[in-house]
């Protein structure tokens, strides 16, 4: 890994330069980087699966992981964040491939709350003018009802608002997929919406988003 040199910011490594410091053996710096991005590792795991014990499962195999395979990352492919995105959401698959039953739709001692289906609901989002409680949770659950490989484009995208560039190095996906995908994804939350007979979910521009990629 060939990390550039940074400029203008000691006192504020980027993820890249912290992981090259752990590699060397540094365990502040692992520390440091674990205490910036465990949360955001946590949340995409909660959201893809909607459990709080397995999102801590989670976060904690994706570290272990980077200590042990942290040379592997490549910073020409990306930024590390969505490399821990992409180790994430390979182990999310495998668990929800264990038991495909699971991906619960009710709080798990308050976890839930951390979906961040608010960030969905945003002026100018599509998923716009349902009443703030009601609106969450009905993008909460038509979230976590969206079959896995388009319910990952809407949590980065969406969710996480990572560029089409970084989700498609996070996934492995070429960055037309993650846009086709999340196209589709938009309407099938459309239609899970209006299922739920939240019609005025839907905002003009969700509508229109159907015609066109």
């Amino acid at each position: 890994m060939n990390i550039p040199e940074a400029k203008g910011a000691p006192h504020n490594p980027s993820d890249e330069e912290l992981l090259e410091r752990m590699l060397g053996g540094c365990e502040e710096s692992f520390t440091a980087l674990y205490r910036r991005r465990q949360a955001n590792i946590y949340r995409f795991a909660l959201q893809m699966g909607g459990s709080g014990s397995l999102a801590e499962e989670i976060t904690q195999e994706v570290f272990m992981l980077l200590m042990n395979q942290g040379h592997r990352y490549e910073a020409s492919r990306g930024p590390l964040l969505s490399y821990l995105y992409g180790i994430a959401r390979n182990l999310v698959w495998r668990a929800l491939e264990r038991d495909r039953a699971h991906v619960p739709l009710e709080d798990e001692d308050g976890a839930a709350a951390g979906l961040g289906a608010e960030a969905l609901i945003v002026s100018n989002h599509p998923l716009v003018d349902l009443t703030r409680n009601e609106r969450i949770e009905s993008v909460r659950l038509a979230v976590l009802a969206l079959p896995a490989h388009y319910r990952e484009v809407v949590v980065l995208c969406d969710l996480h608002e990572m560029s089409y560039a970084n989700a498609a190095g996070a996934l492995g996906v070429a960055v037309g997929t993650v846009r086709s995908r999340l196209h589709r994804a938009h309407g099938l939350l459309l239609e899970k919406l209006k299922a739920g007979g939240h019609t005025e979910a839907a905002s003009p521009r969700l509508q229109s988003a159907r015609c066109c990629v």
